[in-house]
């Protein structure tokens, strides 16, 4: 087996460019008192509307508990509102309320300039490319993780 050198390794690619877009935003969300996650259940509830702490939490990436500590902290910033469900009355439903659209509105607008040079630095077919390579890589990514993740012999 031929060893390949770790700075040519996909992984280590990979993790090199999510540990560089990760600083990014933190460093820009930092100025607005919000994490990666706060802002990201902000987003999400700007785009779909009202969200269970499941649903966020899988949106998210992060634990329900996680989740739970995340929602009652932004609830306290006043962020959001969360109501029982009309349809389970276990459930909680988050929404934004006007403070949280206008501060996610005002991030936003300083996230999107990455987004924007990142397309202006590729063509639109290499922009295209890049889109679909990374998208398959993460079904690899997810397929292999399940695959660890699944009990021997199953």
């Amino acid at each position: 087996m031929t060893e390949v050198p770790v700075e040519d390794d996909l992984c280590t690619r990979i993790r090199r460019s999510e540990q560089a877009l990760m600083a990014h935003h933190e460093a820009v969300l930092r100025t607005y008192g919000l994490t990666m996650t706060q802002y990201t259940v902000l987003l999400a509830l700007s785009r779909e509307g009202g969200m269970s702490g499941s649903q966020l939490a899988r949106f998210c990436g992060v634990t329900q508990q996680t989740m739970s500590s995340v929602l009652t902290n932004m609830e306290t910033k006043q962020l959001i509102r969360r109501q029982t469900s009309p349809v389970h009355a276990k459930v909680q439903i988050a929404s934004l309320t006007d403070q949280g659209r206008a501060l996610v509105d005002r991030a936003y607008q300083e996230v999107v300039i990455l987004e924007r040079a990142l397309t202006d630095a590729f063509t639109p077919s290499e922009h295209a490319a890049l889109c679909e390579l990374l998208e398959r890589a993460t079904t690899v990514l997810i397929q292999h993780t399940r695959q660890a993740s699944a009990p021997p012999g199953a």
